[in-house]
């Protein structure tokens, strides 16, 4: 069933931990039952005493994702370590030696100047993890001997008890407690562009945001325990050396053997031959200076530094300067589907009608049985659908029911522009069917039109009207869909014609993945993802084969 501000049976994708060699001891904080869990956790819907918060503070740490700090200091003399910055400061000693200043001043130039530039345009990239932080709420609603306050969400501990209401960032994994539905947008976390119905008992996960609906939850995980922080912990982990930094050091090894080397031959010779120190210094030094290409690490920075601003010109941020680099070598790309390649505004599509009512007289009822305030997402694209953003002008909402668990409808009471009063409803098809006195008649047709939208991955949402106390007639639904971006069918082509396959990845249901796959040109072999397992885990043969014929994984 596809209650009113729900995720479908097809799409309801909350966060799911794959299997793994290691068990999660948080993923049986999320199956045990509530009194089980309160009992583990030493808490009760009443919350903690601030003392025992405080001492629970200094057990589990902050409520934060830990970021590693690198020390400026450090980082920038890191730039003087490799293969060629020594070849580089092997030639300024020897210039130096040989009193050969000149020399001296312009090697030691560009060896400053690359270490320089490499530096501060790495301190200029954006950085991933606080890009993550960003997301995490500031304050909570938390209840502590007894009274409610609102300490920064770094503060909470395993135990706690908070409250979440409309528009509140999750501040931890909390399991909620005894109340009505909630709404909760996991986004940012799955990828399901529409927001999913939570119950008591069931998880919400740090970063997700609350759609609708208030209630209290019992904190089970914070900080890097959390599915959030989990998230940002491998883009902590994730450092590899890049084709350009092994083709660096590559050339850099060659030359520091042969340079020394052909060092050690003069060295040999002057002494046998009896020169001077002074005259096989400056052989060594003409020698170490040509052997070498001093200028190649500037050159390299400024020009990848170009790049890098170019690219920030068009809001993509570079974390480090060899990214580039790599990123020209790319030949399979997989990109996220939900505002990546599709907008992550939900949108109608064309109604099913019945008895021949008009699809926008349908779409009419609807967004009377909508509130644009709320800023639901579905309310706002229903209303999004009028063609005419003049349509609800000399309507009267008299009343409006907004959707709940009991009635898991929006309802409405409406004077019309002749005075005369009807109700309209909207909600999950199986809701408004049962509602409806003209069912046995549409069911069917309906049932069929409904099927028809879920195969191809839009979200059905059924309309009925009632004139004045007459009963409930079923008059039509609306499918709704997350459409691709204007550009995005085009740029698929164009990276294609530069030798890059794309693939897309999505937390979406299958139906929704095969759809918006057909609309970008994708192709239809979609793999199931689920069982890829651990992130850390070798895959097999056999399953990196199935992953590069795939067109999307879903």
């Amino acid at each position: 069933m596809v209650p009113d501000n729900a995720a479908s049976e097809a799409g309801d994708s909350k966060p799911s931990s794959k299997p793994s060699s290691k068990p999660d001891p948080n993923e049986a904080l999320k199956s045990l039952s509530m009194p089980e869990l309160q009992a583990k956790l030493g808490s009760s819907p009443d919350g903690l005493s601030q003392a025992e918060a405080t001492k629970r503070l200094a057990q589990y740490g902050p409520n934060e994702i830990e970021e590693k700090n690198t020390n400026p200091l450090l980082k920038f003399l890191s730039y003087f370590w490799g293969p060629i910055p020594w070849m580089i400061e092997a030639a300024v000693i020897l210039s130096a030696a040989a009193r050969h200043w000149p020399d001296f001043a312009i090697i030691s130039v560009l060896l400053l100047s690359n270490a320089v530039v490499g530096f501060w345009e790495e301190r200029q990239a954006g950085n991933a993890i606080a890009a993550l932080k960003a997301q995490l709420a500031i304050t909570a609603k938390v209840i502590r001997d007894g009274k409610w306050g609102s300490p920064a969400a770094r503060e909470l501990v395993p135990g706690d008890v908070i409250r979440v209401c409309l528009g509140d960032i999750v501040p931890a994994d909390a399991r909620l407690l005894e109340g009505d539905l909630v709404e909760v947008d996991q986004s940012a976390l799955t990828g399901e562009s529409l927001p999913v119905t939570r119950k008591a008992g069931e998880a919400v996960f740090s970063g997700s945001i609350i759609r609708q609906g208030e209630i209290g939850a019992l904190v089970y995980a914070t900080g890097a325990n959390t599915y959030f922080g989990k998230t940002a912990q491998l883009v902590q982990e994730a450092h590899t050396v890049s084709h350009f930094q092994r083709a660096v050091l590559k050339i850099g090894n060659y030359l520091i053997i042969l340079a020394v080397v052909l060092v050690a031959a003069i060295v040999v010779v002057a002494i046998v031959r009896g020169d001077p120190i002074l005259t096989t210094l400056q052989f060594a030094l003409v020698l170490t200076v040509a052997a070498i290409p001093v200028a190649m690490p500037t050159v390299l920075s400024v020009t990848m530094a170009v790049g890098a601003r170019l690219l920030a010109r068009k809001k993509a941020i570079v974390t480090r300067l060899s990214a580039i680099e790599e990123l020209a070598g790319v030949d399979i790309l997989c990109s996220d589907k939900t505002g990546t390649l599709t907008q992550n505004k939900l949108t109608l599509g064309d109604p099913f009608c019945v008895n021949g009512i008009p699809a926008d007289q349908v779409i009419l009822n609807a967004a009377l049985a909508s509130r644009e305030e709320d800023k639901d997402t579905i309310d706002l694209a229903v209303i999004g659908g009028l063609k005419n953003d003049q349509a609800l002008k000399g309507y009267q909402v008299v009343h409006f029911q907004p959707f709940d668990p009991v009635h898991k409808r929006t309802e409405a009471t409406v004077k019309g522009t002749d005075g005369k009063q009807f109700k309209v409803a909207k909600g999950a098809p199986q809701v408004i069917l049962a509602l409806a006195a003209n069912s046995a008649q549409v069911k069917a047709a309906v049932d069929k039109a409904v099927n028809e939208f879920a195969t191809r991955g839009f979200r059905p949402l059924g309309v009925a009207r009632a004139e004045g106390d007459g009963q409930w007639q079923f008059i039509g639904v609306l499918p709704m869909f997350d459409p691709p971006r204007d550009d995005a069918r085009a740029t698929i082509a164009t990276a294609r014609q530069m030798g890059v396959s794309v693939k897309m990845v999505t937390g979406d249901a299958r139906a929704i993945a095969e759809e918006t796959a057909k609309k970008l040109g994708l192709g239809a072999n979609i793999l199931d993802a689920s069982g890829f397992g651990d992130t850390k885990r070798v895959e097999t043969a056999q399953l990196a084969v199935f992953i590069e014929a795939a067109t999307s994984l879903a």
